[in-house]
């Protein structure tokens, strides 16, 4: 391995973003990709957090210490992914594929009641779901069979599994190549 400095700016400016997996080596979270900036990887290494699993080409450096920047580090005690997912507007989105669930459109989404709150409905998993501002004032304060509508997913409480598969499908635009052995997005692998 090479041991170049690294430059200033780069590593001011956060491009050295740590994959931040597991103890079983799972990415703690898919979508968003669980990262930690530099200065958050190399302060878990010093207090023996985490395990460098890989490192940058690229060193940084104090009057009397340099370390090669993590890239993807695994924690050392296991955390538990069993917990319900938090009831959150992104993880509606998340759940719902970032998609109006009345037209597919991923436009100027918003969330909707299907049974509206001045009919009883609740503001649960069950019964909100992503629709685009557009198909949310056509329904207004409607059923979808009131307003002639048809969903073509039905709401349902999601649990952190269906969250994280369903974040697969959305892979960040940047992609280190020291991360892709521990991430399992559809892309070519090397011959």
């Amino acid at each position: 391995m090479a041991n170049p400095i690294a430059e200033p700016d780069a590593v001011t400016s956060g491009a050295y973003p740590c994959l931040i997996l597991n103890a079983d080596f799972q990415p703690l979270s898919y979508y968003p990709l669980s990262l930690w900036n530099w200065q958050d990887a190399v302060k878990a290494v010093f207090l023996d957090r985490v395990n460098v699993v890989s490192e940058y080409d690229h060193i940084v450096r104090s009057p009397n210490f340099h370390m090669p920047l993590p890239s993807v580090v695994s924690l050392k005690d296991f955390v538990s992914q069993g917990r319900d997912p938090a009831f959150t507007r992104f993880n509606l989105f998340l759940r719902d594929g970032f998609e109006c669930v009345y037209c597919a459109s991923g436009q100027e989404l918003t969330f909707d009641h299907v049974l509206p709150r001045r009919l009883g409905g609740r503001t649960s998993w069950k019964n909100i779901v992503a629709a685009c501002s557009r198909c949310n004032l056509k329904k207004g304060g409607r059923t979808p069979r009131g307003a002639g509508m048809t969903m073509q997913r039905k709401p349902f409480r999601p649990t952190m599994h269906q969250l994280q598969a369903q974040g697969r499908r959305f892979p960040p635009n940047y992609l280190h190549k020291s991360w892709l052995d521990y991430l399992y997005w559809d892309v070519e692998l090397e011959r």
